[in-house]
């Protein structure tokens, strides 16, 4: 991800997420030196992406999104695919991420891919009519062994 991915990501974040991040978000986490991957189909088309953040010893995933129309289609898995191979070669053998509870088809690649509940954030994400929703806090501790295992 570059400054100048930086329009599209916005605007799938704004059509995928009910509460995206800005753009000024993503300027921010680039100009931090977070790590971006954007994902595009064979016409050029941004279909998904994610960030990534490393914090001491774990990498901390801290957006991953795919485009609604390539839902369903490994774009997640392949992301996370990328993030893992990220991970490793920092020499980072942990990754971290919050998903919101109600977010069933995300927990579920997760899940499937290794990570392990370990946590929840009370209150975490704004949600509907001035609410918020907890986070739940996974994590996938990387061995030489892990591999797709979403497949």
């Amino acid at each position: 991800m570059t400054p100048a991915d930086l329009d599209e990501v916005a605007a799938v974040e704004s059509v995928a997420y009910e509460f995206p991040w800005t753009r000024g978000n993503f300027e921010d986490a680039l100009r931090n030196g977070y790590l971006g991957l954007c994902m595009r189909d064979v016409h050029g088309s941004l279909i998904g992406y994610c960030v990534l953040m490393p914090v001491v010893d774990e990498m901390h995933l801290l957006n991953l999104c795919v485009a609604p129309a390539s839902q369903g289609r490994g774009v997640g898995l392949a992301l996370l695919n990328d993030a893992v191979r990220i991970t490793r070669a920092e020499k980072l053998f942990s990754m971290l991420l919050e998903v919101r509870p109600s977010n069933q088809r995300a927990v579920r690649l997760y899940e499937r891919f290794g990570f392990v509940a370990i946590g929840r954030r009370r209150n975490y994400y704004p949600a509907a009519q001035r609410k918020r929703e907890d986070a739940i806090v996974m994590r996938l501790t990387l061995t030489q062994e892990t591999s797709n295992v979403a497949a």
